[in-house]
């Protein structure tokens, strides 16, 4: 139990800068969390954070943060590749994880950290929270309750287009807007599945349950962004089986948009949910406030438990309601449906597409949650 949870920030880059540290700044969560240091390897970058949003300390080293910084926690908003070494040094050095997606690239990895957490007494929350939304529980209320009768098959996805190239943070003169997204491109952990599709598969596997085998087909489509050359696949297609012959297709891919997106379309023998629409009719669930919601817009992100208040304003609110998960848990022992257990099970779904591609054969998956 704490009173505050003082927080490091591990990377101050696109995210950290457009919403982690705005947000974990501002003076309507003092009585919960300080912001305690922030480091970035870039020279410079760390210390313009720290000024910026009123953190305590500024660290070039990540493991001069762990040893020197004074913090409980620290949210992991790196690059993908290097979640699962910072995640591991930051539990040996007894400091509770929040992980941005995804946590790791390997099953492997995800276990071992698991375990590591569990056997030292610390909190994981693994983003993204796709089933803190409500309406994602009751559109898993109403397939239960045959609202669409018998459920067939699902659409779900994500597409790189240029969103990483034109963030507002990219091509400007000082260290906090000229942030450099190659590594969205490059192995381990760049390519769209590892960054946006992991938002429709934790949707679809919370409001399905669990699944059982994955098949795929995967490459690289552009093999050029600007100056860098692609190494991680940026065009994959997999089909997904839960089981008694009901399957999803889940893409991502290098441009061009999927049905159901990060929510998932679930088409059943007496009609279609699809984002807040039952058969292109709104449904009802708790915190609807039509005013203020898309029916098929990317998240509706203002139904999130903690995001009131000036929160509304700042960029990626569902980062931040995941760090707050993990604040709520440390200061009042009550843990998150945040679990690190359904993250590893979607990067099982990633890894086994991966492998599915590679040598032309199903793959079982191995985990559950």
């Amino acid at each position: 139990m704490a009173d505050t949870v003082r927080m490091g920030v591990v990377g101050a880059g696109s995210i950290s800068v457009r919403g982690l540290l705005p947000h974990l700044s501002q003076p309507d969560l003092a009585d919960r969390v300080v912001l305690g240091a922030v480091c970035d390897p870039v020279p410079g970058r760390a210390d313009a954070a720290a000024d910026k949003f009123g953190v305590g300390q500024a660290f070039t080293a990540y493991e001069d943060l762990l040893a020197h910084g004074d913090v409980d926690a620290v949210t992991i908003a790196s690059p993908i590749g290097l979640h699962y070494e910072q995640g591991k040094l930051a539990l040996r050095a007894g400091k509770h994880v929040h992980f941005n997606k995804t946590m790791t690239v390997t099953v492997a990895e995800a276990t071992e950290l698991i375990e590591l957490a569990a056997a030292n007494d610390l909190r994981i929350v693994a983003s993204p929270g796709e089933m803190l939304r409500p309406h994602h529980v009751r559109t898993r209320e109403l397939i239960r309750d045959g609202a669409i009768g018998t459920l067939s098959w699902v659409s779900c996805g994500a597409a790189f287009g240029t969103y990483h190239e034109d963030e507002s943070v990219r091509g400007g003169n000082d260290v906090l807007s000229n942030i450099d997204p190659s590594w969205y491109f490059r192995k381990p952990g760049g390519g769209p599945l590892y960054d946006m599709t992991v938002y429709a598969l934790h949707s679809v596997t919370g409001i399905l349950g669990p699944a059982r085998r994955v098949t795929a087909m995967s490459g690289v489509r552009i093999p050029v962004r600007g100056d860098v050359q692609t190494e991680a696949d940026d065009n994959t297609v997999i089909l997904i089986d839960f089981g008694d012959n009901l399957f999803c297709v889940a893409t991502g891919t290098a441009a061009g948009g999927m049905r159901g997106g990060f929510g998932g379309a679930y088409y059943g023998t007496a009609g279609t949910i699809d984002g807040l629409l039952l058969n292109d009719e709104p449904f009802d669930f708790p915190g609807r406030n039509p005013a203020e919601l898309s029916p098929r817009g990317p998240g509706n992100q203002a139904l999130l438990p903690h995001v009131t208040g000036v929160h509304r304003e700042i960029e990626e609110q569902h980062v931040y309601e995941d760090v707050m998960q993990l604040v709520d848990w440390v200061r009042d022992g009550k843990p998150s449906i945040v679990t690190a257990e359904h993250a590893r099970h979607v990067i099982d779904i990633i890894e086994s597409a991966y492998r599915a591609s590679a040598t032309g054969q199903t793959q079982d998956l191995t985990t559950t949650f």
